[in-house]
This record gives structure tokens, C-alpha cells and sequence, in this order.
């Protein structure tokens, strides 16, 4: 076994990592940015080295300089995490090359998967089940169309060398295949310098399913059963699950011997997923091979009570795999939650910002753990636009599903972040939906419960009226004197106490009358709705957490100040309430007619020019940022007075890029 290695990434997986490492009694190196020098996966190795600027490609991605500092610091081998350079052959044979161990696949392997055209063609002589389509080379659009007018549509266009959704038409009839081809091409080359597409029969209500496989340098293989990675937003996961509901063992065996048939055709050592897109009648098919640890492999080290991390060491330093397959077994039920931060209702629009609340259930590391929380973060970092937006990775156990979903609701409850906008209240209505709970599962099941899951606030206002005041009150408390004559909470000598408070919630400003009574009961009102709370007791001694009687339901709430930002927290959900002061007068008319970057980031495109006139929701400017474009659109119909920024332009968070006068 090694005695130290390097970890060549960087976040909640680099996290992960060392973790094992430090279980087995292997030293650690890490390699950090400009950006991560106080990160928790730099204070968590034993060593580390800064490899560069802010940027990947200043850093995570300069395979040189990572290899340097594994040569400088004796590292024996080099772990590439997932992502970054994780699945770069070149990369793979220098470390083989300069005498260290890649923990991962040959790079033969990693090269052989990475075209999705050539896997595809593996497959095929290896007698893995592929989608009918086309996969060849000749990329003649006429022959591309009359290749899709055989296989019958609809059929999905595909970058070979794609990946993330980018580069990917559906395309209904013919007469639409031209234009998609061309639109489908410029994406690839744009993105990943290869214009190369495939061809193949789009199928209706697909699933996804993935298998994890394992070989070793003696010939061994094994799989270790299925994860289901369906619910998914932008082609990207959102929730995995293992086991895969409503697979038999029969359906299981046929998939892992396929997935294992895929490995050792190209000779696959360490840990793999093999990716199938499945009917919803049980067939599956090829879709491609991630030669690396997945984000979701957490899943299966629950079922499987296995160390899959353990496993990628023990197999990296030659020992043969630690089980066979008729000794791996699956027990219960388990599935992760990417906590990710974003706007859902924004498209999913990543976010910046501080964690300035980060509050977890009560958790673990261990593999087979009711609960545990796999992240590279802590209370107090930022989460910047070089990198992407995951927060953490919130992963329960359960005995069955049902039980799994119980814990991951309770679960996902209990954990409060504040700073920044998150997907905690989404998940919370994924899972929550009929389609997930009854694992009515396919790729689409986001946008057909779309009603569900973006048109419904995530805590009731009264709640989060309510959480805000308690929090307001309990902070002119605090910082009252002893004396009741200099107290600022509305105490009176004689007679009720009477305010007005404003409170911004979910798109509205809300008028709230606060009546508080002599027996300490609060009547609320705004609009036409009057609410009675009853304050209990407060359950801590900083202010954060209370209880209430709110119209007749007792509630626990949590409630996190930061200047005129409140966050309310209860077992229904979360609202995030901004209190109005007086003294701070917004000019709200002033500032209505400025579109600024939400997110920091680089103009791609201007759509608009000044004097030009748009529409409420047309297109008027793109700008890129954590790897994803973002589309900025107009809020109300106007006139474009001025332009304040040009293609090419660098912009932080909060940069007005141009004005929009409403029309005369």
C-alpha cells in the first residue's frame, strides 16, 4: 500500500479522499489555487502546494505543475478525484511516466471512452446493447439526415466528445435536421473543439441507470450493482438513488455483465461506471463510460458497505479487488441529494456568495450512516464563480425506500444554509412529488411536475412573518437596558403595544400590523389576512431558535439575522424575508431601469442596441459563468437607453451591463 499520495482536485471529493487515506494511515498532499489557499481540503491534508491562479486552467487543470509538486513532495501516486483532469489520458501517462501510480484506469482505457463515437463502436463488437443510431464517422450532413430518416424519428443529435447536456438537438421530423445539425455542431466545436456528432433514436421516457464497475491488475472483475441518476435538470443529476427502483435480480445480472463486458474490453483496472439509458419496459442500452469515481458513488458504498475510495488504493498499488462478486450484497435502501448553490427559479442560475449559516442534521462519514453529509465546505467560506456551485452532497440510509425518503425530507429540514441562494426547498418538493415517491421515474420528471416544484412558496407567509418578527423583537430585547422606561420592544405601562413592520417575501412587501397584547399574544394582519402567535420560549441563548403557537400549529423556527436579511427556517421549509426600514429609503424607482450581471462572470453576446425597443422577456444580453451562459432578459416591455459594457468584458457580481427605460 502507498505510504502517500496526492490528491490532484480540490472540494468536497479532495474532502473525501484524504478522509479514507487518513483512515488507511496514507499521508496526504493537496494542491490548492489562489482561491482555495484557507480551503477545508488544504487544512484537512498533511501537505500542500499551490499550484496556480484562481482559475482551472491556471491550476486544477496544469497537469504539469501537479505533477511537479507530487515529484517534489515523494508522493508515490496521484488520485484525480472526478472532474478537472480526472479523465485526461495525457495526464494519466505522465504520472506513469515520471514513476508515480495514477489511481485510476490505463490510459488506454480513459482514451478508448473518451469519444463517444469510438466507445460506441467498442460496444458494438463487445456485444453491449447500444440505441440504434449511427456512430460513424462520416459526418456528410446529407448523410447524416438520411442516417436519421432510417433510424426513424424522433432522434437525438449528439457531440461526440460531448458531455453535460452541451452540444445535444432533439429533432422531431427531417425537415428540421439541417438547421439542428448545424446548431448542434458549432455548440461542439465551441465546446469541446470537436464538431464530430453521433446519430441515435431518441427514446421516450427514458431512465438513466448507471453500473458501478471494479477491476483489478490480475483480470478480476465485479460490479457492484445500480444507481438510478433520472431526476435530472440541464442533463445534470439532481437525485441518485441505489438500488434502482423496481430492478429484479435477473434485470441487475443482465446490466452488470454487460457493464463488466464494456470494462474488460478495453482492459479497465479501478473503479467505473458504465451509463445505460433504459425503456421504461426494462431494455437498456450503451450510453458511455465514465472512467473515473462518480459524484454519486456514495449511494452504493451504502447499500454495499464498502469503501469504494479504499477500494480505488487497494487496487492502484496492485492488490487484487477485496471482494468477488457472489460475496458483494446489498442491503437497504439509500439516496443522495446534490445541494447545490443556484436559483431553481432562475433556470438554475448558479450562485455566489458567503455561507454565512451552514447548520447540518446530526451525521456521519461512515459509509452505511442514516445520515451522512459529504462536503468541502464550511460555515463561513464563499462559493466563487471559478468552480462549480456544489455545496455538499446529502446522502440517507434506510432499511427500505419509504423509509430513505423519510429521512431525506427530515434531513434536508434540518439542514439551514443562509448567504446565498440554494436548491434545498426544491429537493424538498422533488421528493415530495407523486412521480418521485412512486418512482415514476424518467429524465423528464421535472419538467412534468413543474407545477409542483416552481409554483408554490416553500414556507407558508404566515410562518415566515412570523419567524421574522420573533427574530426582530428578540434582537430590540437584547439590546434593551435593563431600565423599561429606555426599552425599544414596544413595552407600555398601560394598554396593548402597537407597530407597523414591512417585510419583503417572496416577491411581495407585505404592510404588517403587530398588536401585542398584555397576555403576550401577537395578532398579525396585513392585506385581509389577520394571524394570532402566541410566543412559547426561546430554545437557545443566541437568539436563533423559538417556538410558537402560529394560528393554533406549534412550530420550532430557526431564524438567522444578517443585517436586514432574515432567514426562516421550520420543519415545512424555508423563506427568506428582508425587513424594510425606514431609515434606509431605497430609491426603488431609480434602480428599476438597471440590469446588472447576477453573478460574476464575462460578456458573450449583446442582443440589443440603444434605442432599440424589447418585449418582457426578450433576449438582450449572454454572459458566461461557471462554465454555464447565462441569458438576460428583459423585465418589462421598454426602450434600451445605454449600453455600459461590450463583448469580451469581465464583470463582478452586481455590474450594470445596460439600462431600460420603460416606453413613452
Amino acid at each position: 500500500m502507498f505510504t502517500k499520495i496526492l490528491i490532484a482536485n480540490r472540494g468536497e471529493i479532495a474532502c473525501r479522499v484524504a478522509s479514507t487515506a487518513r483512515r488507511l494511515g496514507i499521508r496526504t498532499v493537496a494542491v490548492y489555487s489562489d482561491a482555495d489557499a484557507h480551503a477545508r481540503h488544504v487544512q484537512l491534508c498533511d501537505e500542500a502546494v499551490h499550484i496556480g491562479g484562481a482559475s482551472p486552467r491556471e491550476s486544477y487543470l496544469c497537469a504539469d505543475r501537479i505533477l511537479a509538486a507530487a515529484l517534489a513532495t515523494g508522493a508515490q501516486a496521484v488520485h484525480p478525484g472526478y472532474g478537472f483532469l480526472s479523465e485526461n489520458d495525457a495526464f494519466a501517462q505522465a504520472c506513469i511516466d515520471a514513476g508515480i501510480a495514477f489511481i485510476g484506469p490505463p490510459p488506454s482505457a480513459i482514451a478508448a471512452m473518451g469519444s463517444k463515437s469510438a466507445a460506441k463502436a467498442l460496444m458494438e463488437h463487445a456485444q453491449v446493447p447500444l440505441v440504434p443510431g449511427y456512430h460513424g464517422n462520416n459526418q456528410d450532413p446529407a448523410f447524416l439526415q438520411a442516417q436519421a430518416d432510417e433510424i426513424g424519428y424522433p432522434v437525438l443529435i449528439k457531440a461526440s466528445a460531448g458531455g453535460g447536456g452541451k452540444g445535444m438537438r432533439l429533432v422531431q421530423q427531417s425537415a428540421d435536421f439541417i438547421a439542428a445539425l448545424a446548431s448542434c455542431q458549432r455548440e461542439a466545436q465551441a465546446s469541446f473543439g470537436n464538431a464530430h456528432v453521433l446519430v441515435e433514436r431518441y427514446v421516450t421516457r427514458p431512465r438513466h441507470i448507471e453500473i458501478q464497475v471494479f477491476g483489478d491488475t490480475h483480470g478480476h472483475y465485479v460490479h457492484l450493482g445500480e444507481r438510478d441518476c433520472s431526476v435530472q435538470r440541464r442533463h445534470q443529476k439532481v437525485l441518485e438513488e441505489a438500488p434502482a427502483p423496481g430492478m429484479t435480480p435477473e434485470r441487475r445480472a443482465q446490466m452488470g455483465d454487460a457493464a463488466i463486458a464494456a470494462a474488460r474490453s478495453v482492459g479497465y483496472v479501478g473503479a467505473g461506471t458504465v451509463e445505460f439509458i433504459c425503456e421504461q419496459d426494462g431494455r437498456f442500452y450503451f450510453m458511455e463510460m465514465n472512467t473515473r469515481l462518480q459524484v454519486e458513488h456514495p449511494v452504493t458504498e451504502a447499500i454495499t458497505g464498502q469503501d469504494l475510495v479504499e477500494w480505488q488504493l487497494r487496487v492502484a498499488a496492485g492488490e487484487s479487488l477485496p471482494l468477488t462478486q457472489d460475496q458483494i450484497t446489498f442491503t437497504g435502501h439509500a439516496i443522495e441529494a446534490r445541494i447545490c448553490a443556484e436559483n431553481p427559479a432562475q433556470q438554475f442560475l448558479p450562485a455566489t456568495g458567503t455561507l454565512q449559516v451552514l447548520r447540518t442534521p446530526a451525521c456521519s462519514t461512515f459509509s452505511v450512516a442514516p445520515v451522512r453529509i459529504d462536503s468541502g465546505v464550511r460555515e463561513g467560506d464563499a462559493i466563487t464563480p471559478h468552480y462549480d456551485s456544489m455545496i455538499a452532497k446529502l446522502i440517507v440510509h434506510g432499511e427500505d425506500r419509504a423509509t430513505a425518503l423519510a429521512r431525506l425530507d427530515t434531513a434536508l429540514a434540518e439542514l439551514h444554509i443562509t448567504g446565498l441562494s440554494h436548491n434545498i426547498s426544491f429537493l424538498r418538493r422533488v421528493a415530495a412529488t407523486y412521480s418521485f415517491a412512486h418512482a415514476e421515474l424518467d429524465t423528464a420528471l421535472i419538467e412534468r411536475e413543474h407545477s409542483a416544484l416552481f409554483d408554490a412558496p416553500a414556507l407558508p407567509i404566515a410562518h415566515a412573518v412570523a419567524g421574522a418578527l420573533l427574530r426582530l423583537q428578540a434582537d430590540e430585547q437584547h439590546h434593551a437596558h435593563r431600565d423599561p422606561w429606555s426599552r425599544t420592544d414596544h413595552w407600555r405601562l398601560h394598554g396593548d403595544a402597537r407597530r407597523l413592520v414591512k417585510l419583503h417575501i417572496d416577491g411581495q412587501t407585505l404592510a404588517v400590523t403587530l398588536d401585542i397584547q398584555r397576555d403576550g399574544t401577537w395578532q398579525l394582519s396585513w392585506d385581509a389576512v389577520n394571524v394570532t402567535v402566541q410566543p412559547l420560549c426561546r430554545t437557545d441563548t443566541g437568539g436563533e431558535q423559538f417556538e410558537a403557537d402560529v394560528h393554533g400549529q406549534r412550530l420550532r423556527l430557526s431564524v438567522y439575522r444578517h443585517g436586514d436579511e432574515l432567514d426562516v427556517f421550520t420543519a415545512q421549509g424555508h423563506a427568506r424575508v428582508q425587513h424594510l426600514d425606514p431609515l434606509r429609503q431605497v430609491d426603488e424607482q431609480a434602480a428599476g431601469g438597471r440590469l446588472t450581471a447576477l453573478m460574476p462572470g464575462k460578456v458573450v453576446a449583446m442582443l440589443v442596441t440603444e434605442g432599440q425597443q424589447v418585449k418582457q422577456g426578450d433576449a438582450l444580453a449572454v454572459t458566461e459563468a461557471m462554465k454555464m451562459e447565462h441569458t438576460l432578459t428583459a423585465p418589462h416591455d421598454g426602450v434600451v437607453s445605454a449600453i455600459l459594457c461590450a463583448v469580451g468584458d469581465q464583470l463582478a457580481e452586481g455590474v450594470e451591463l445596460l439600462r431600460l427605460e420603460v416606453a413613452a
